[in-house]
């Protein structure tokens, strides 16, 4: 009986504690926001991310609040000796929480590190070839997020797509919006909706105009999405977020359904900012 009595204590105080800690959670990342935003990280998104002017008072607000979160709970790891200055952690931690604008509120909860090389770094890649054939080659990335607790980055493609904001190529919103895709722990395309009736259109919309990228290269059709995207659709709705945000109007104009896909999702309209 006595052990009966120990156990259910256990398991109470146990439940008691993950009903709690999110709100505990909330509150804590709610003081954080409340703090005075650095004039000195203000200084760099000023000089450094053209994106940043275009932003309603209220917006930048808002995501001061947000960068201020991410930068107290990720961890920043430089490689191949690069020392990660406090301007990398801010613009880098600044283009991540466009992503969370809408109040999302999760701030991309698996990630825990973020490493970053100096510029293209090289990584084993193993292919099946068929017959058991197996292809071991190095290839060069810029960026990958992993389904675990880290994602990676190059400084300098990072530099580069800040300062060419409306080329549609972002490696820093490509990898964050994996990471967005894989809060379900699977990397398909299909990232947390709010309702399950969400779904099915979401589908419906990403489908199509996956298989209309595909088809226009297959023809040589001139695309606003990069061909990247046709490689799977985990990989389109990161190429998809990165044209939302730099090439809003070219989107909404060649594919109206996809960009009101994504204005529900982040419940934005980056056409607003430029």
């Amino acid at each position: 009986m006595f052990e009966t009595i120990i156990f259910l204590l256990i398991i109470g105080l146990i439940v008691t504690a993950i009903l709690i800690n999110p709100v505990l959670i909330k509150q804590r990342r709610n003081r954080i926001k409340q703090r005075t935003f650095p004039p000195i990280w203000n200084a760099i998104l000023e000089n450094n991310l053209p994106i940043y002017y275009s932003l309603s008072p209220a917006e930048r607000k808002r995501l001061q609040g947000h960068i201020q979160v991410f930068l107290a709970e990720k961890q920043f790891i430089g490689c191949q000796g690069l020392q990660v200055t406090e301007e990398m952690r801010v613009i880098i931690a600044t283009v991540a929480c466009l992503l969370l604008l809408n109040e999302r509120g999760s701030y991309f909860s698996k990630l825990r590190s973020i490493l970053v090389y100096p510029s293209a770094y090289f990584v084993n890649e193993t292919t099946a070839m068929g017959n058991y054939v197996v292809e071991e080659r190095r290839v060069a990335r810029l960026g990958e997020s992993w389904t675990n607790d880290q994602l990676v980055l190059s400084w300098e493609q990072v530099k580069q797509d800040t300062y060419n904001w409306k080329d549609g190529h972002n490696v820093v919103l490509h990898e964050f919006a994996h990471q967005l895709d894989q809060e379900d722990g699977k990397a398909e395309g299909v990232p947390i909706l709010q309702k399950n009736s969400d779904y099915q259109i979401w589908s419906q919309v990403m489908t199509e105009a996956y298989q209309q990228l595909c088809n226009d290269l297959q023809l040589g059709v001139k695309t606003v999405l990069d061909s990247y995207g046709a490689t799977n659709p985990a990989e389109f709705f990161a190429v998809a977020t990165e044209t939302f945000f730099e090439k809003p109007q070219q989107l909404q104009k060649k594919h109206p359904a996809l960009y009101e896909q994504l204005q529900s999702y982040y419940q934005l309209d980056p056409v607003q900012w430029h």
